[in-house]
């Protein structure tokens, strides 16, 4: 079998796939992906991270692993989402070329070859799959839609489809970033933002999904616009907080002081020549222009803090090396 039986080169191909009750499509899903691998002459491992399953997806991966031993498997006690099950699985992952694909047969495992060889010949570092013709319902299309024109926006990365599940990687990709929270839908922007700057896409075919029901909902739509506006800002301020907070504070704390100023001038002004003037306590600018002092310190101490926390990081020094010699 081409999968795992030298251990002393390095596997063709990674497939890491997470699942969450998908029972029914694990077995035609391992044999599309033994039989590509085949047909390509292709070493491999398929890594299958089971979220937190009840359905029995757990002893099929077992049962699965008998028939086909380039198959690993990783239970999770209980569900903690599809981003701790990609860490998971990138943590284990020895191929040379990874991928990542969903378990529901939505992805086609016969995109493998060309996006790997993207990846070793055309020298991209992450090739990221575009279901261009979607058969989701528009309930899921349109709302994907806007998620990607605003992630295309703020992270200037040209992708159609950042929530593709099929994507491939440079090994040393997976290995620099860290994905957490909801942060498998910003895999392109964190591997940007650790360095790795040619970043590709292929049209790839989007199958119906045959077994189950989607897991997709509102509330990780909500989710991943709260983890789009955090990994942007960690992109840009991650390291010098103090450049985002000790700016605003800096422009509150001004516009505050020179709001109270004029304020105070201003009275004195009209008191040295007898003209009718207001108190200054008796003007709601002047309690504007103290809430935007007291808000001017607050942020700048927010930075210092963030300045603190950042220096005693266990990866304030972790930088991309791409050679030495």
């Amino acid at each position: 079998m081409l999968a795992m039986s030298n251990m002393n080169k390095r596997l063709d191909i990674s497939v890491v796939v997470p699942l969450y009750n998908e029972v029914e499509s694990l077995a035609e899903l391992s044999a599309w992906i033994d039989r590509v691998a085949r047909e390509n002459n292709l070493t491999y491992e398929i890594i299958m991270v089971d979220d937190g399953s009840s359905d029995g997806s757990w002893a099929e991966v077992e049962r699965l692993k008998g028939e086909y031993p380039a198959i690993r498997g990783i239970r999770f006690g209980r569900n903690y989402g599809k981003s701790a099950a990609l860490y998971c699985g990138f943590e284990a992952a020895e191929g040379e070329v990874v991928f990542t694909m969903d378990a529901d047969l939505q992805d086609s495992p016969d995109e493998i070859p060309e996006m790997r060889r993207m990846i070793l010949e055309d020298g991209y570092d992450l090739v990221s799959g575009w279901k261009k013709k979607r058969y989701d319902p528009a309930g899921k299309r349109f709302p994907s839609k806007f998620f990607n024109f605003t992630a295309r926006v703020v992270s200037g990365i040209k992708l159609h489809d950042f929530n593709c599940g099929l994507k491939a990687y440079r090994r040393r990709v997976i290995k620099s970033i860290e994905v957490y929270g909801e942060m498998h839908r910003y895999i392109p922007i964190l591997a940007k933002h650790a360095g790795f700057k040619r970043i590709g896409e292929k049209v790839v075919q989007h199958q119906e999904r045959k077994y189950g029901v989607s897991k997709f909902g509102m509330e990780r739509m909500v989710k991943g616009y709260l983890d789009l506006i955090t990994v942007s800002f960690m992109s840009h301020f991650g390291r010098s907080p103090m450049y985002f907070f000790g700016s605003l504070g800096t422009i509150m704390f001004l516009l505050g002081g020179i709001t109270t100023v004029w304020i105070i001038a201003d009275k004195l002004y009209k008191q040295f020549h007898s003209m009718p003037l207001r108190g200054v306590t008796e003007q709601p600018l002047f309690f504007v222009a103290i809430l935007a002092i007291i808000l001017g310190v607050q942020l700048f101490l927010a930075g210092f803090l963030g300045e603190l926390i950042n220096r005693n990081s266990s990866d304030r020094n972790n930088y991309l090396i791409d050679k030495k010699i």
